[in-house]
């Protein structure tokens, strides 16, 4: 659960306040030609959640792996049955 909150929270934190709420004053870093909070909610937000899905990814497959409830144990136990 600690995982999902953490995960939550960069999302929200990433979508509303860095996207909307501060966008003028990012914007006065510049990136690629572009000030950073038009970047941020144009494009940079989707880089952010597809980094995101692969850290829940890995995260949950160590958590499987700890539980030994990954597909090689589960194979494994099938096979046993």
């Amino acid at each position: 659960m600690r995982i999902l909150q953490w995960l939550l929270g960069i999302w929200f934190i990433v979508s509303f306040p860095l996207a909307i709420v501060f966008a003028d004053a990012l914007d006065a870093i510049r990136l690629g030609g572009f000030g950073l909070g038009f970047w941020l909610a144009q494009q940079g937000t989707i880089y952010i959640y597809v980094v995101m899905i692969f850290v829940y990814i890995w995260l949950m497959d160590r958590l499987d792996r700890k539980y030994e409830v990954d597909e090689p144990h589960l194979q494994q136990t099938h096979r046993e049955n």
